[in-house]
């Protein structure tokens, strides 16, 4: 799809000067044909002063005016079609699975596990230069959000849309999540590759650190972030409108607890770190200054630019017309008077 904006549209309100400019020459026309008069007879000057021009003025008067339109629509920045750039950088890849299962609407961590998880990565992403990072969303499955990329703005906008109901089967399927994440990272060495997991940690579905011993084998690191209380706390829903709790088929309401035990396991076996998350602090900062301290490699990414700035055509106009302009005099020139390549008297 090809489209069309102004980066900086505020400068097209000085599109609004235009007609104050037509009628100041107006007006300066007006008052040179007056002074003229005084003159004597129009006609009578003109013959006095062969070399006067009635359509030089004009003509120049139009070039400059359509050069500074030029030039207002310049510095609009207009934007239109698209554009893909091959780049290469040095960095390290990063893979975060987050869990987006029903326990973490819990609010022991406020506002509640999943949005305090969100807003620490769109902070995570705001910081990064050169590194890749992709994420993954998991419950009782595990799926790809966002392919390991350096397009932090595509990144930041599908974060924004991540919600429990994105994974139809519930559940904590953390192995499936690392199996997955290990599939998804660039073909190479392993040896600049970490897997962030954001978990309250209570796996049901699989073999978590089984799956992570298979990670250290292919020397990628997996650091994991607990996320809720290990008290335990309800499951907040909303059922006809009002707040409610989540229950099981008995009727009782489901108390979701932080198992610590399991995360530390997996961080344990590839030599990465476990860090447990607070309202003042999720602890992704923590363990990206850890990743920063690993051994760089030459990164290779397409980044997709939904616009690409178009406003060298217009400086060109702009700047083609002024120099037209500075080449028409608003006098004849009595060399060429006689040339009349079109046979029309200017």
């Amino acid at each position: 799809m090809q489209l069309f904006r102004f980066a900086n549209p505020v400068f097209l309100y000085l599109l609004l000067l235009l007609p104050v400019l037509i009628l100041l020459y107006i007006l300066n026309e007006v008052r040179k044909k007056n002074a003229l008069k005084r003159l004597g007879n129009i006609k009578l000057v003109s013959r006095l002063v062969p070399e006067m021009s009635k359509i030089r003025p004009v003509i120049k008067f139009i070039l400059q005016l359509i050069a500074v339109i030029a030039g207002i629509i310049m510095l609009s920045r207009p934007q239109f079609g698209s554009k893909i750039e091959d780049i290469k950088k040095q960095g390290v890849e990063v893979i975060i699975a987050l869990d987006v299962s029903n326990s973490m609407l819990a609010e022991d961590i406020q506002p509640d596990r999943l949005t305090r998880a969100k807003q620490a990565i769109s902070r995570l992403v705001d910081i990064l230069d050169n590194d890749k990072i992709g994420l993954i969303v998991f419950a009782g499955d595990a799926y790809i959000q966002i392919p390991v990329t350096t397009d932090y703005i595509s990144a930041k906008m599908f974060l924004s849309t991540i919600n429990p109901n994105m994974v139809a089967k519930q559940g904590t399927a953390i192995g499936s999540a690392i199996s997955l994440a290990m599939r998804s990272f660039s073909p190479g060495e392993g040896k600049s590759k970490a897997i962030i997991i954001i978990t309250d940690g209570e796996n049901h579905e699989d073999d978590p650190v089984k799956e992570a011993e298979e990670a250290s084998k292919a020397g990628i690191v997996i650091h994991t972030i607990g996320i809720g209380s290990t008290e335990g706390v309800p499951i907040p829903i909303v059922n006809n409108g009002k707040k409610d709790y989540l229950k099981d088929a008995a009727g009782n309401t489901v108390i979701t607890k932080l198992d610590e035990d399991i995360l530390k396991k997996i961080a344990l076996s590839t030599n990465g770190n476990y860090v447990r998350a607070s309202n003042s602090n999720v602890g992704l900062d923590e363990i990206y200054n850890d990743i920063k301290k690993m051994k760089k490699q030459d990164l290779e990414s397409t980044m997709y630019t939904e616009y690409n700035d178009q406003f060298q055509v217009f400086a060109g106009i702009a700047l083609f017309l002024l120099i037209f302009d500075f080449m028409v005099m608003e006098r004849k020139n009595r060399r060429l008077a006689n040339i009349r390549l079109f046979k029309i008297k200017v």
